[in-house]
């Protein structure tokens, strides 16, 4: 087999950020239902990229990391950069599996069970401050405020950081080029002060834990710390922010569901995971052919860009049946919500913890929450997550609701 081919970091994120002009549009998955009916494979030449649709050839991709690598990102001299590449989402067999077996131990059931009394608190704090409103933005007032929180803390983050933190998120995930690569250099750079003195005072915190583990008897290199940081930090944020967002969109749009919820809260976490599927996330993390291959038919060529829409796939009637309907009840529900294969999502126990505290609670204070303006919805600018820029809601009675509804 030939060496891997990669793409240089700037070449990689202006790919990125023109695959973001079509895949953050408000109707994409009308676009990906048109798609999928005539077409298991495309090839976009303004993105440069192949777009594979279909759930079995997604899996296919997400599964074999020999011809469809991860390892996509390069320093000038060719080395691979951990930073750039997102630390593990960045790798591939066997080094990711021994950095992944690492990170994993924080995010085991039991450490998971162990956050659940204090993200409870947040959820609490946080709606306590919006509960004498007639309503609240429920990103920025609870999507986006709740998981920042708990990965600053997991990090070891001064709580005076954690706006900066946000700003930072929000810049990285954005689609100008400039910015991004500006901004990752000063995560980059703030997480190598906080290792340095993390290893002078060691603490209880993730990033302690990084600096003490060994593989193979050898400590972590700072790229890999520091990669895994700006990970954790993206990662752990914006996927929870996105998927708490989408949830409160779903049941608004779905009044069914949301009655069926608050009369059967045991639902909530198939709804959740209902939520993942219909309404994704993260749409897709670009893989590298590193080989010639054929795929649904046609010869791929080493180094071509190939993106396996998960949302897509989440839509694909072979394998789910009735898919455009949203059904909290859906079983079996294998969606690709959180990715697959040996980069599923480390944080997805975490993701959906929060969530679930979040919208249980929600639903408890204010069940008959909706959207405060009809209207299409406005996505925040991104290359990769699909998530609402604002969400406000109004908490007034069933009967008031009916003239603001969509």
């Amino acid at each position: 087999m030939s060496a891997t081919p990669s793409y240089s970091y700037e070449e990689l994120q202006r790919r990125r950020t023109r695959q973001a002009s079509v895949l953050l549009t408000p109707d994409i998955y009308d676009w990906y239902e048109q798609m999928m009916a005539s077409h298991d494979l495309y090839y976009d030449e303004t993105r440069a990229s192949w777009l594979l649709f279909r759930y079995e050839d997604v899996m296919r991709v997400l599964q074999d990391t020999r011809t469809f690598s991860s390892q996509r990102t390069t320093n000038p001299d060719g080395s691979v950069d951990p930073i750039a590449s997102g630390g593990i989402l960045g790798m591939d067999p066997p080094r990711h599996r021994q950095l992944r077996s690492l990170i994993s131990m924080a995010f085991t059931p039991r450490a998971i069970a162990q956050l659940e009394p204090r993200i409870r608190a947040i959820v609490n704090d946080l709606l306590d401050h919006v509960g004498d409103e007639d309503g609240m933005d429920a990103i920025n007032d609870l999507a986006f405020p709740l998981p920042i929180i708990v990965i600053a803390e997991l990090l070891g983050v001064p709580a005076s950081d954690r706006e900066q933190f946000r700003q930072w998120s929000s810049d990285f995930v954005g689609t100008d080029y400039a910015l991004r690569l500006a901004t990752s250099k000063k995560i980059a750079a703030y997480f190598q002060a906080l290792v340095e003195q993390r290893r002078r005072q060691p603490g209880e915190d993730l990033v302690s834990e990084l600096i003490r583990a060994e593989i193979d008897g050898e400590r972590l290199p700072a790229p890999d710390i520091l990669g895994t940081c700006l990970l954790l930090l993206i990662a752990g944020h914006e996927t929870t922010t996105g998927l708490i967002g989408n949830a409160i969109v779903c049941l608004d749009e779905h009044a069914e569901a949301k009655q069926e919820l608050l009369a059967h809260p045991e639902l909530l976490p198939s709804a959740i995971e209902e939520v993942l599927r219909y309404r994704a996330v993260v749409h897709t993390i670009p893989r590298i052919v590193a080989v010639d291959t054929m795929l649904c038919g046609q010869e791929i060529k080493a180094g071509n860009l190939l993106l396996p829409l998960f949302a897509a796939a989440n839509l694909d009637s072979r394998q789910f049946p009735d898919p455009g309907t949203f059904d909290i009840r859906r079983d079996p529900n294998r969606h690709l919500g959180f990715g697959y294969g040996i980069h599923f999502c480390l944080g997805a126990p975490l993701a959906r913890l929060e969530t679930r505290i979040a919208l249980s609670a929600l639903l408890e204070r204010f069940p008959n929450f909706h959207r405060r303006h009809a209207g299409q919805l406005e996505l925040r600018p991104s290359s990769f997550i699909y998530g609402l820029k604002q969400l406000p809601i109004v908490f007034e009675s069933v009967s008031d609701s009916h003239d603001h509804r969509l």
